[in-house]
């Protein structure tokens, strides 16, 4: 089943909020999108001709209704809805001088150029705040605005390389296939992102109460570092470094993935309880009792025992099998899905997480949804990920005041696009 969005007539959580997105490719269109989706006005500003980088991130891209592929990526339309899109060429001091203009209105600008990147052209925090001293600046960058790497560029993979996170990330020393893996997604640039929208909330808070707005420094390696959680602070209280275990975890046993007759299956264990009652539903009781196995201390120090006994045990039933059984003893258990298992899982559908949102020239076009679920505002799917500078003209007419004339004007001269 497909959900398709469809447009509420209650106000959006944050209504009245306008934010001038500067940023591009991931961490800044992720913030920006999450404010978008609560009902905050976003303007994404991209550069003439070539736009934000991730609209080339293809294949696959999407298709117009004839078929062929568009300009836009996937990777581009997963953070971008929500939004209009304005082609302002910022290397010239007309859209610059533009720029300005836009944020002596907005209340929001996200940027995640390198350290300094915007001074040159008079877009920086200081240059910003003393024509709009109420606006709340969201600079996003690798590794801050001070410290020995500051001038570094940065990346998702370098930074789960550098934050620890490839650390404890694939399979363990000595095995097969061993060695560092970073995750499947850009797990810290989406982080990022959601910190940023926090960040931004909490300084709108703020400069309701005291009238000012401020600059949020926000770093992909802090953001990583802070978000090692168990594993940062495993370190810090025993001295050494967590080691890669694979799938297992390295304070909850059994917390991992086990073969099955026709696949492999997830069983996530937290407690003494849970189990037990896993071990009366596979038909060991005794490992309950076992003093080695009982408590959640003694099964992480004969981890190797016991997940070697359960391996051929669950190794005798087929997944299906084996999550019937376990979901009836109340013993948190799963397959490994596929993406096409995800979205054809029934509790996901339920969810609606399968959104689908008009774009012009395409028809309905297929997103995932929000996770966020406000009772009283929801979140509202209006916008489909613009065409790049789709709504230039509307834009400049509308938020810089420019004529029909005064806009194309700016077109010849390649200003705007």
């Amino acid at each position: 089943m497909n959900t398709t969005a469809s447009t509420t007539l209650s106000p959006g959580a944050l209504e009245g909020v306008r934010i001038l997105d500067l940023s591009r490719v991931l961490a800044g269109p992720w913030a920006t999108q999450t404010l978008g989706d609560m009902g905050a006005q976003v303007i994404k500003v991209e550069r003439p001709g070539g736009g934000d980088d991730s609209r080339t991130w293809g294949p696959p891209f999407l298709k117009d209704a004839a078929g062929n592929d568009t300009r836009d990526a996937a990777y581009y339309l997963c953070t971008n809805r929500n939004k209009q899109s304005i082609a302002i060429d910022i290397t010239r001091p007309e859209g610059q001088a533009l720029i300005r203009e836009l944020a002596a209105k907005c209340d929001v600008l996200v940027e995640n150029f390198k350290v300094g990147g915007l001074k040159q052209y008079g877009l920086d925090y200081e240059a910003v705040r003393a024509i709009n001293p109420h606006i709340v600046y969201c600079s996003i960058t690798g590794f801050g605005q001070d410290g020995p790497y500051a001038q570094r560029p940065g990346y998702d993979f370098l930074m789960q390389g550098m934050g620890g996170l490839m650390s404890v990330t694939g399979r363990a020393d000595g095995g097969p296939g061993a060695g560092p893996m970073k995750v499947g997604v850009a797990l810290t640039d989406i982080m990022t992102g959601l910190y940023a929208a926090i960040a931004i909330l909490a300084a709108l808070r703020a400069r309701d109460a005291a009238g000012q707005g401020q600059q949020i420094d926000l770093a992909l390696l802090d953001v990583l570092v802070a978000c090692m959680a168990n594993q940062g602070m495993n370190y810090l209280y025993s001295g050494q470094a967590p080691r890669r275990m694979g799938n297992a975890h390295p304070n909850v046993v059994p917390y991992q993935d086990f073969p099955t007759a026709d696949g492999h299956m997830i069983v996530a264990i937290g407690n003494d309880e849970q189990f037990a009652r896993f071990c009366v539903a596979a038909g060991r009781p005794e490992w309950a009792a076992d003093e080695r196995f009982k408590r959640g201390v003694a099964r992480v120090a004969n981890r190797d025992v016991l997940i070697a006994a359960m391996r051929e045990v669950t190794a005798t039933r087929a997944t299906r099998e084996w999550v019937a059984l376990l979901e009836r003893a109340n013993v948190p258990c799963g397959p490994i899905n596929t993406l096409a298992d995800v979205f054809d899982d029934p509790q996901v559908r339920a969810r609606g997480l399968r959104i689908e949102v008009e774009r012009a020239g395409c028809g309905a076009i297929p997103l995932v949804a929000s996770p966020i679920r406000l009772s009283a505002t929801p979140v509202r799917y209006e916008k489909a990920p613009p065409a790049l500078g789709q709504d230039t003209a509307a834009v400049a007419a509308q938020w810089l005041d420019l004529s029909p004339a005064q806009i194309d004007e700016l077109i010849k001269k390649g200003v705007l696009a």
